[in-house]
């Protein structure tokens, strides 16, 4: 397959999408910019549309895709039961990075729910892809557009190396503003449930609706239940290289990842080390990729999955990584590295 490459400016380009419009309207997939990562889109009301998402990704058939919607009023077509939180939680944080679940209609597939009763929808805050989400429909499933496991795409480069050839068209709007999928939420639940932490925080939903609750999983493994939201069950975000967390005091971990490299480099192995700035002029060898300084959470999100990325490109044999907790989005940086890593952590 050909992939079409197209770039757009800020408002976009009409006949680029005149062009994805019509791709989507006939089943096929387009790659777009969003305000988190690329996604990857497809009619989400047609099932075999859907089914070219799961092909061209890889992606386990009963992980759920999340439905793009470009006005508020759309959402009722594919939902059955909206509650007042939720209709509070859309006009604070819609169009915007929230993805809220709620019981499907008749009208969305079970190819795009992956089997479940519950559709999980949002509004992205990006230009172009309102109207592209507008041109292909008004309802686009649209996961991030990578290798299903691999580190999410934000920029159209990204998109490229992975799905060139399987895919329409990719669409180039440039590096994305946050660079973590949105925080999603079951609402469900009498009590809403986050299931993915985002930029959308804990404390920031609470203050809309009161009491949230975190899903217990979020930081830790869970293989024996059917996922209800993306990013839940599989290993996801990994580099091709070994990846590990280092937790503990400043100077432990220093200390713990320059004997890992030295182990390395005795063995001939290059070794990769992800590093806050404060802290990545203290590792002695090693190739040292700093992430930001611990106080910029949101650069620290925009650069993490890039540098996954270039290690790649670096075929390092072992990755080490500082932890990252952060006030405001710490649990969801470290959420996507616990995945990346296969939950891994070494404690020092």
């Amino acid at each position: 397959m050909r992939t079409i490459m197209a770039s757009m400016e800020e408002g976009g380009s009409s006949e680029t999408l005149r062009k994805a419009g019509e791709i989507l309207k006939k089943g096929g997939l387009v790659a777009f910019p969003t305000e988190t990562v690329y996604g990857l889109g497809a009619n989400a009301l047609d099932e075999e549309a859907a089914a070219r998402i799961y092909e061209a990704k890889g992606r386990p058939s009963d992980n759920p895709l999340i439905v793009h919607i470009a006005e508020e009023k759309d959402l009722g077509f594919i939902v059955d039961e909206i509650p007042e939180k939720a209709w509070k939680l859309a006009e604070a944080f819609w169009p915007g990075p929230l993805t809220m679940i709620f019981p499907k209609s008749e009208k969305v597939p079970y190819g795009t729910t992956g089997g479940l009763e519950t559709v999980a929808v949002r509004m992205p805050d990006h230009v172009v892809a309102l109207a592209v989400i507008r041109a292909g429909g008004g309802y686009i499933a649209a996961p991030s557009a990578n290798i299903s496991g691999r580190p999410s795409p934000t920029t159209a480069a990204h998109v490229s190396k992975d799905l060139g050839g399987r895919i329409d068209m990719i669409i180039d709007g440039g590096s994305v503003d946050i660079g973590l999928e949105s925080t999603i939420v079951d609402m469900t639940e009498e009590v809403p449930v986050i299931l993915r932490p985002g930029y959308i925080t804990r404390d920031m939903l609470e203050r809309v609706i009161g009491h949230v609750k975190a899903d217990k999983t979020l930081l830790k493994v869970d293989g024996n239940h059917r996922p209800k939201a993306p990013g839940m069950k599989y290993k996801h975000y990994a580099p091709q290289a070994d990846l590990c967390i280092v937790e503990g005091s400043q100077e432990c971990v220093v200390g713990k990842i320059n004997e890992c490299i030295a182990e390395g480099k005795a063995a001939g192995k290059q070794i990769g080390v992800i590093a806050a700035d404060e802290t990545a002029k203290l590792y002695k060898d090693g190739l040292v990729k700093s992430i930001g300084g611990r106080t910029e959470e949101l650069v620290i999100a925009q650069r993490l999955y890039g540098i996954l990325r270039e290690f790649d490109e670096l075929e390092v044999s072992k990755i080490y990584s500082e932890a990252f907790e952060t006030p405001g989005m710490g649990q969801a940086i470290m959420n996507r590295l616990m995945k990346a890593a296969g939950h891994q952590i070494m404690k020092v």
